[in-house]
């Protein structure tokens, strides 16, 4: 599915973890990978640019981080980005320049592209947000099936689908997408970049690029 693919959802430039991505054509490939990665990539991050406050947590001198936010390692916070009161990063995450992570926000296995706002009682695991992505007040990425089955990226409109071959595959969410508050993404789930997902949502499946999605039947493209 082109959708799907990584060049199709993503400007690579606006992430430190570029390279992940490098060999791999579609982006929840990466999600086994982030531990690692972020291990290999924090020991090179410049002393004077990032300070490891914990073992395998790097944060930069310029990240703003609250006294109450819990926050494990592996995981490199960037430049001018906020964590907030309550966050709560469980390792394998990546925060991006100027991206926010707010009250009660969980993070679990993620990259966050730069500007991501992901700001108020937010649940993103196994999940990769693009630039500028947006997750509006209680919306969450469900990320294991309740069957507890391998996830399928599934194309309703094309009856095309991709066999992940991984249990915890949460929401792979292009560039500049606004997911309304209270919205739940199911597990595989790919948002495409400038859509925006009406409050109060169940999504599922590939919702294509510059789309408003309203519900499954309704799906206007922008003009």
């Amino acid at each position: 599915m082109e959708s799907c693919k990584v060049e199709n959802l993503y400007s690579l430039e606006n992430t430190i973890a570029k390279s992940i991505f490098r060999d791999v054509i579609y982006p929840w490939e990466v999600l086994p990978k982030i531990h690692d990665y972020i291990i290999e990539l924090g020991k090179t991050l410049p002393k004077d640019e990032y300070d490891e406050i914990d073992e395998n947590v790097w944060v930069s001198k310029t990240a703003t981080i609250a006294k109450t936010a819990s926050i494990s390692g592996p995981t490199i916070i960037c430049e001018g980005a906020e964590i907030r009161h309550c966050a709560f990063i469980r390792g394998n995450a990546i925060v991006g320049k100027n991206a926010v992570v707010g009250n009660s926000t969980e993070l679990k296995n993620v990259i966050l592209f730069d500007n991501v706002q992901v700001p108020h009682y937010n649940y993103v695991g196994d999940s990769i947000l693009g630039y500028k992505a947006h997750m509006g007040a209680g919306s969450i990425n469900s990320n294991v099936k309740s069957d507890k089955k391998l996830v399928v990226i599934k194309n309703s409109k094309t009856g095309e689908a991709i066999e992940t071959n991984i249990k915890k595959v949460g929401a792979m969410i292009g560039d500049n997408v606004e997911v309304g508050c209270g919205s739940v993404l199911n597990p595989g789930t790919v948002i495409g970049k400038g859509t925006n997902i009406y409050p109060l949502s169940s999504v599922r499946g590939v919702i294509p690029e510059n789309s408003i999605y309203k519900n499954q039947n309704e799906i206007i493209i922008k003009q």
